[in-house]
């Protein structure tokens, strides 16, 4: 770590894990807002009773939604991480957990590339058991596996 981020204090596993909560409650909210018309239908197809054939047309119904959508839930979840990193090196959920992103050479702001690319990253953290997630708690820095690529640290703001 440089000279300038030497001074400022890692954040610890548990608030990033309380950032982790909001900020997908935060994203799991605007879907459901962008989404609502269409999960209202998809819910009004569940019968009363749920036997196993439904769950399972409702289960092809969620995939299939899933699938039709995929690049616009991707799309959103990348720029929810990518803006307000870029911009001032926090989310909602890292904001309210008084933390923020910072680059781990020196910077005090990530740039675009690095606030894009640790944002893609984490769709692939996500999409492997979230094990890059897990190298926070077992890191010397406390980088989580999208934090290491993208060269960028969270420190407590």
């Amino acid at each position: 770590m440089s000279e300038s981020t030497t001074s400022l204090s890692l954040t610890t596993p548990r608030r990033r894990v309380g950032a982790f909560v909001i900020d997908d409650m935060v994203v799991a909210l605007l879907l459901f807002a962008i989404f609502y018309d269409q999960i209202m239908v998809m819910a009004s197809h569940l019968p009363v009773v749920l036997t196993p054939e439904a769950m399972e047309a409702f289960k092809l119904e969620i995939n299939q939604f899933t699938v039709e959508n995929l690049s616009l839930i991707l799309g959103l979840k990348i720029l929810y991480h990518t803006i307000p990193v870029w911009q001032n090196g926090t989310t909602l959920g890292k904001y309210l957990m008084k933390m923020r992103v910072v680059d781990s050479r020196g910077a005090w702001r990530v740039s675009f590339v690095q606030a894009l690319l640790r944002a893609s990253l984490r769709i692939v953290s996500e999409a492997f058991f979230y094990l890059g997630f897990v190298m926070a708690f077992f890191m010397p820095r406390r980088q989580t596996f999208h934090d290491k690529l993208s060269g960028c640290v969270v420190v407590d703001a």
